[in-house]
């Protein structure tokens, strides 16, 4: 493959309300059903041809197996570099956004040729195959407010999406072990979460989501504590907020956590997908 110039591509954080798992043979096919919504706050990652590879987070060099697997399938050995504002290990979909910014950049430093679902599936695969994620690549290539109908990579998976946008809070106390959680049993999160994907699907706008992702983190046993608290706060204050999925992390519409007192970080739901930037 010939080395070309540094690309950078840009995908959106994503944070679930709720999802249930499928695992198959394949990662390719292996993944979830749920929703999310995207984030205009995500990762910017920088792709450069290499004699060895090399990846970067906010600076300081890390491990990102989802990351040197995209670049193993694309055969390619280069320096990443990814920026991003998000906590880390908090339900942002940070290690999903990487793979994915790496595959489209990769792509164009590399003249790779490939196309938009054949690189979201390399990075889909990747994420999977690292126990990092299961939905988050295929929600950020879409953007907005993603409903995953079927699960695994493009030439498998069916999205819908709530057609809605809007100002979006957060707060983080916390991470949670993606893998941790994924990797267990997941028989009791996934049946609460087939039942909110067919309740949302009968009436998909953003405050049903909101309502089905906090009956979900119930259900599923994962809401407590510092996360319960300020959830509960903004709903008594007459706002919309749940947990992200998998971190200790709250998310709000609108000023819903300002509202209710917090200090949030605020962005707003992402229109678009993940892009290479020009």
């Amino acid at each position: 493959m010939s080395d070309g110039d540094a690309a950078t591509a840009f995908a959106p954080g994503h944070v679930t309300g709720f999802f249930s798992v499928e695992r198959t043979e394949t990662p390719e096919r292996t993944g979830s059903r749920g929703a999310g919504i995207t984030l205009s706050a995500g990762v910017t990652t920088r792709v450069e041809p290499s004699d060895e590879t090399q990846v970067r987070l906010n600076g300081r060099e890390v491990g990102v197996e989802s990351v040197t697997r995209v670049l193993d399938a694309l055969d390619a050995t280069a320096a990443v570099s990814a920026e991003t504002s998000l906590p880390l290990g908090a339900g942002f979909g940070v290690s999903g956004a990487m793979a994915l910014g790496t595959a489209l950049a990769a792509n164009s430093a590399f003249d790779a040729g490939l196309s938009v679902n054949d690189l979201v599936s390399v990075a889909h695969a990747a994420e999977v195959e690292a126990g990092t994620g299961l939905g988050d690549v295929v929600a950020q290539a879409r953007g907005g407010v993603p409903i995953r109908v079927e699960p695994g990579a493009p030439a498998h998976g069916r999205l819908d999406g709530v057609p809605d946008a809007g100002r979006v809070e957060y707060v983080s106390f916390r991470g949670l072990s993606t893998s941790d959680v994924i990797g267990g049993d997941t028989a009791t999160l996934s049946a609460a979460g087939e039942d909110a994907l067919a309740a949302l699907r009968e009436h998909p706008t953003l405050p049903r989501f909101m309502a089905l992702s906090r009956e979900f983190s119930r259900d599923a046993g994962l809401l407590d504590g510092e996360v319960e608290a300020a959830v509960e706060a903004v709903t008594d204050a007459g706002g919309e907020a749940a947990m992200a999925m998998l971190g200790e992390t709250v998310f709000a519409l609108g000023t819903g956590l300002s509202d209710a007192g917090y200090d949030p970080e605020v962005c707003r739901v992402h229109p678009a997908g993940a892009t290479l930037d020009i």
